[in-house]
């Protein structure tokens, strides 16, 4: 009896394996996303049914209808869903790295390094301070925190190579100086300035701007684009360093390059949302479950991440008594499920 071989297909000089089941998964996702995307856009004081809300993304709703969507709820609905793909990839990046399933730009500091450099323009008074703020943006100060954080986390694992556990050790240690910092920050400023600090740490998708979505979309479509052109070499890797580099593959700088992108894509995320937590740990291993892969899918982990978001900032929005930040809600779910990641991995 012959072994079982997975399909290929080629299309030109690009050649690539044919799953069947990850690509059903992957459009069972899509259509899941899509529907809570709708439901969210429907919610609100003036609720609008599903039907109408499609009619109106397809541009033939009502004017009336289409003034609720377009202007006022599509931004948050449509962060939602760009800062869930960029979590998604991220996590995903980031834990096939370091090949491990703890790690995540949470654990690496990447999101607290992000907060701390936020909050200290928010709090820091002063003329200089001000102006930064309104020259930069805090969500730009988020984004160049997050990537410094991730350079530095990442320099100080450098040992001939990078080694998963000393990866992961370093960004909690780091991230834990990052995480004091902020608390001093809140602690020494001013309480007004404390408000407004504490209420973008939660992480939240309220009064999202359509130019706020615009910049987190671009930056992770060109980002998702650097990814995909690397998927290909990053994938011999699985295999070892030696592996990899007997296919002629330059695991260091192929390695290098994918984790700038996952730092860059935590860092465009937490810009547009404030720090969500745990999205980027959870959704790489829920779509590695659905897809049956020895390694994190990228697209399913983009679409688990999606769906994970939006479907928290509804249920954040409607099950519960009172209106709360979609981190609350993901904290919420991720908590147990690092827990059960970490007794998993203690049995092993």
């Amino acid at each position: 009896m012959k072994p079982s071989v997975t399909p290929g297909v080629r299309l030109g000089q690009v050649s690539f394996v044919w799953r069947p089941w990850i690509v059903c998964v992957s459009v069972l996702l899509a259509a899941a996303t899509f529907l809570v995307f709708c439901l969210s856009i429907g919610v609100g004081d003036f609720p609008i049914g599903l039907p109408q809300v499609i009619a109106t993304i397809v541009g033939r709703g009502e004017q009336v209808d289409e003034f609720v969507i377009m202007d006022l709820r599509m931004p948050r609905a449509l962060a939602g869903v760009v800062v869930g793909i960029a979590l998604g990839v991220s996590g995903a990046l980031t834990q096939s790295i370091a090949r491990n399933p703890l790690a995540s730009p949470d654990v690496l500091g990447i999101t607290n390094g992000a907060s701390a450099v936020a909050v200290f323009l928010v709090t820091v008074s002063g003329g200089t301070a001000a102006a930064i703020v309104s020259s930069v943006g805090l969500s730009a100060a988020a984004l160049m925190g997050g990537l410094g954080t991730g350079l530095l986390v990442y320099f100080l694992a450098w040992r001939r190579g990078i080694d998963g556990l000393r990866l992961i050790l370093i960004g909690i240690s780091v991230s834990a100086v990052m995480e004091a910092l902020t608390t001093w920050l809140l602690v020494t400023a001013d309480i007004r300035d404390v408000a407004q600090a504490q209420a973008w740490l939660v992480g939240s998708l309220d009064d999202r701007s359509w130019d706020e979505v615009q910049v987190a979309l671009w930056g992770t479509l060109v980002l998702l684009v650097v990814v995909a052109g690397a998927a290909f070499q990053f994938k011999p890797m699985h295999l070892g360093d030696d592996v990899a580099a007997g296919l002629g593959v330059r695991y260091s700088a192929v390695r290098a390059v994918l984790l700038l992108c996952a730092v860059l894509l935590a860092g465009v995320a937490v810009s547009a949302a404030g720090p969500v937590p745990f999205v980027a740990l959870v959704a790489p291993q829920v779509a590695m479950r659905l897809a049956r892969c020895a390694t994190p899918p990228m697209v399913a982990s983009a679409l688990v991440g999606a769906l994970l978001l939006t479907g928290s900032d509804l249920v954040a929005r409607t099950a519960l008594p009172v209106s709360l930040p979609v981190g609350v809600v993901t904290a919420a779910i991720g908590g147990p499920f690092l827990v059960y990641l970490l007794v998993r991995a203690n049995r092993r």
